[in-house]
């Protein structure tokens, strides 16, 4: 059988686990060169400071208002001085000195606790200093870094604590660092997408060409491409789909060959039954003329079934409509309902068989067919309602079983041979859809096909 083959994407024949791996190592260096360029081309931030004349305002119980970009100054009293060297670092001695002389303590009564005295920053220093020559003040007055907390015990022996107060908002550094990090990642979002999706596009191929399988048993074979994984499944894939074709070929060609030869003595019989008694000779005959309609039947559907026929864009309203008005002009009570306009990809053929079998069926044994057309979630739904018995729940299903038939008498006038409705599902399924029977709760049933709609761009 001479199939057009359906391609994957031409890729690398890298591995995905090597791809994946790509895609995973780019994004940390791209991320890590955003920051390294962030670090180095922003300034360093400005510290808040306070200078000694604050700090001792603030202990006299004068408020000292926060600069622009500085934290104010809060107290608390406190039995145990803050963790620090009441001697502190040698570089604080000015600065320890000159607060206890303008408190009027001693400096064992001064304990100064600070990250920024004990791992100094250059940097910070000298972003300090220049703020301090901005302001007009003395170059040579001393100042705490924050975060620190300074302690001055009071006469009755606790703790007067000093610190900044705490705050959780951003520092403009802070801002201007996360807003050139979200610019970036912005800007390399595309990059990001492109390389995921070119990772991502042979999988959805491949499943795509799985439910292209589901829909039309003869699909097209996919050409082996892209990376060894997807290779090797799709090989599996194209191996699977033949076999599986195969199987059902040898399967509907024995049972045709089977259905055949049983012509061959049911003639036989017919010859033989001419000579039988009377009263035999009409039982006998009516026997063997419902076996070889149930062989003709069961040869005209191994031969729909085994015959690949083309698909084509149809209208599902219009067919209904069609085969609606054929029905009423033999005045038989058919009517669409409902009739959304809905386009699918099917063999015109066998669907108007489909739809022919439930009619007849509704307007047979339920006197009547109402029946709607429309949408749901990506498929077409097609419900023929009639007015009949309806059937128990356990028959819902066994009807669809080939040659099924609930008539007793077995009588091809009243039951047929027991292969409309296997055809109907058959046909159904090898679409990608289904077909089910439910029971109304007013009396009757309600037959409902569904058939995928077209996939997009398909």
């Amino acid at each position: 059988m001479n199939l057009r083959r359906l391609s994957l994407p031409i890729l690398p024949t890298a591995t995905l686990f090597a791809q994946a791996l790509a895609l995973v190592v780019l994004s940390l260096l791209a991320a890590v060169a955003v920051n390294v360029l962030v670090i180095f081309n922003l300034p360093p931030p400005a510290p808040d400071f306070y200078r000694l004349s604050e700090i001792a305002e603030v202990f006299r119980g004068q408020h000292v208002a926060a600069g622009p970009d500085h934290r104010p100054l809060v107290t608390r009293i406190s039995d145990t001085p803050p963790h620090g060297d009441p001697t502190g670092p040698g570089f604080m001695t000015g600065f320890r000195r000159d607060l206890s002389g303008t408190l009027g303590l001693g400096p064992d009564q001064i304990v100064i606790s600070s990250d920024s005295l004990r791992f100094p920053d250059r940097r910070m220093f000298q972003v300090v200093r220049r703020e301090i020559g901005r302001s007009g003040r003395a170059s040579d007055e001393h100042y705490l870094i924050a975060p620190f907390q300074l302690g001055v015990m009071r006469p009755d022996g606790r703790w007067l604590i000093i610190e900044p107060k705490p705050s959780f908002k951003l520092t403009p550094w802070q801002q201007s660092t996360l807003t050139w990090l979200a610019l970036s990642t912005l800007a390399l979002s595309p990059i990001a997408y492109l390389f995921a999706r070119r990772l991502a596009s042979p999988i959805a191929q491949f499943a795509a060409a799985a439910e292209r399988l589901g829909r039309d048993p003869h699909a097209a074979p996919l050409i082996i491409r892209g990376p060894v994984e997807i290779s090797v499944a799709v090989r599996a894939f194209n191996d699977m789909q033949e076999r599986l074709a195969r199987y059902v070929d040898d399967r509907t060609a024995m049972i045709g060959a089977v259905a055949h030869d049983l012509r061959t003595p049911l003639t036989r019989l017919r010859f033989r039954a001419e000579s039988a008694p009377e009263e035999l000779r009409a039982k006998m005959a009516a026997d063997i003329g419902e076996m070889e309609a149930m062989i003709s039947g069961t040869m005209a559907f191994v031969r729909d079934a085994s015959q690949p026929t083309a698909r084509m864009r149809l209208e599902l309203s219009s067919l209904l409509e069609s085969l609606a008005d054929e029905m009423s002009e033999t005045s038989k009570d058919v009517v669409v309902e409902q009739a959304d306009r809905i386009v699918i990809d099917g063999d015109p053929l066998a669907l108007r068989r489909l739809f022919n079998n439930l009619l007849e069926n509704a307007v047979k044994f339920g006197r009547l067919a109402r029946v709607r057309v429309f949408a749901e979630a990506v498929y077409a739904v097609v419900e023929i309602d009639d007015q009949g018995p309806g059937l128990p729940k356990t028959e819902l299903e066994q009807v669809f079983e080939p040659f099924y038939r609930r008539e007793v008498s077995r009588s091809r006038e009243t039951g047929g041979i027991g292969l409309g409705l296997a055809v109907v599902r058959s046909v159904a399924r090898a679409h990608g859809g289904d077909v089910g029977l439910e029971n109304r709760l007013k009396g009757g049933l309600t037959a409902r096909v569904r058939l995928p709609l077209p996939v997009s761009g398909g």
